[in-house]
């Protein structure tokens, strides 16, 4: 049944759904690790090898590892369960994350870290799509799913405004190797709360539809959405690598938390203010003028040589971030049958942690060997290259209502028909 809410929905509203606190606890913290993972990993490997290439490239293999098991974990969760997968899986990160941590303080050649970091990045739970899914389970057809996919967001920016502080905290003033520890015991117990939430979880869809959808990744839009996402994690990427290199440059290695806090921050409060917005424009073209804005705030980055005008500007990049990024996963409801929504929640989350990587292994490399920086350049291009491919694809966002018709507003998981 879908809840009744007032032409206003508000979080308010929201967060008195019945039972949406059994799962949105324990989803925040299982999904807090995500925020401490590549920067842990950066910190830790390059106390141990001295060199940020190493490090980003160690942290790269980690997201696309993530990336590409990221959509099988979804279409899995889809089928079969969001617990079946969830259990297994949080050990086997938890497992992971120790071995790479072992091997890293024992000085392992950088192939052993790789391998290392394969499992460790295949096997992150992939919480928030999951979260996502069980908000369309309550909230069918409901207004309320405006206010909800911003939530979502806000939820996700949440974790990168203390996971970063968190980490950085841990790795300089406890022990390198102390965020990455810290971060697999929080997936393991996060995890693990998650998966008891049974009475939440979204019903197994069946053989017959499961056939009908297909994969996600047939949808043209869905394509679309991946690289404008891709952009989306060289921001993430570049903006952690580049700011780590700055604060060492200054001889503040502990300001690397506060200034990505900043462009969490920004993020997260531009996504709060885009929940509440009755919004009129097409969700297609709120995409377009969100991600030209984010482009143009990222060409400023590796202009900024102080502390302030490098947080001025990190939190307006942070600002143009979080709109992107709700108005993709509205279009998603719009796009996708029902019965494939997680898949394409995970391969929009793999997106982010691909772009991430790939910026994490080219920002890593510039600020080793050309100026500091320089990794800057990083979330310039990748947001650039983005929106070209949005501008000329744009028209594949258009969606086509099948069944009946939904809502109005944007959601993470709004079932468009029933089967």
């Amino acid at each position: 049944m879908a809840s009744t809410v007032t032409s206003r929905p508000g979080y308010g509203q929201l967060l008195r759904t019945r039972g949406a606190w059994t799962f949105l606890l324990p989803g925040f913290a299982a999904r807090q690790p995500f925020a401490m993972l590549t920067l842990s990993l950066v910190l830790l490997v390059q106390h141990t090898t001295g060199s940020y290439g190493a490090a980003g490239a160690v942290a790269a293999v980690t997201g696309v590892s993530m990336a590409l098991f990221a959509p099988f974990t979804g279409r899995l969760a889809d089928r079969h369960g969001q617990r079946a997968v969830l259990l297994p899986g949080v050990l086997v990160h938890a497992l992971a994350g120790l071995s790479l941590t072992a091997l890293a303080l024992t000085d392992a050649p950088l192939w052993a870290l790789f391998l290392a970091a394969v499992p460790t990045g295949a096997s992150v739970p992939q919480v928030g799509p999951m979260v996502r899914a069980r908000w369309g389970v309550k909230l069918q057809d409901s207004p309320l799913m405006t206010t909800a996919a911003a939530f979502e967001s806000v939820t996700d920016e949440l974790t990168f405004v203390f996971g970063p502080l968190l980490a950085t905290a841990l790795c300089t003033a406890v022990h390198p190797a102390a965020g990455l520890l810290t971060e697999a015991g929080l997936t393991l117990i996060g995890g693990l709360l998650f998966a008891a939430q049974k009475s939440t979880q979204p019903a197994v869809a069946a053989g017959h539809t499961r056939v009908e959808h297909g994969s996600a990744l047939r949808i043209p839009g869905v394509r679309v959405l991946i690289v404008t996402f891709l952009g989306i994690g060289s921001v993430f990427g570049g903006m952690q690598v580049s700011l780590a290199a700055f604060s060492e440059s200054i001889g503040e290695p502990g300001l690397n938390g506060v200034l990505y806090g900043v462009f969490a921050a920004g993020n997260m409060l531009s996504g709060v203010v885009c929940g509440a917005i009755a919004w009129k424009v097409a969700p297609q073209r709120r995409l377009v003028i969100g991600y030209a804005a984010l482009a143009l705030a990222a060409c400023a980055l590796w202009a900024a040589h102080s502390v302030v005008v490098l947080a001025a500007i990190g939190l307006l990049v942070g600002m143009c971030i979080a709109p992107s990024l709700i108005t993709g996963y509205t279009l998603v409801e719009g796009l996708v049958p029902a019965g494939a929504r997680t898949e394409a929640f995970t391969w929009l989350t793999g997106a982010v942690a691909l772009g991430q990587a790939a910026a994490v292994t080219v920002a890593g490399q510039l600020e080793d060997r050309l100026w500091n920086g320089a990794g800057f350049l990083v979330p310039m291009a990748g947001t650039a290259l983005a929106l070209v491919t949005l501008l000329a694809l744009r028209s594949r966002l258009a969606t086509r209502p099948t069944g009946r018709t939904v809502a109005r507003g944007v959601g993470h998981r709004v079932p468009v028909t029933v089967d």
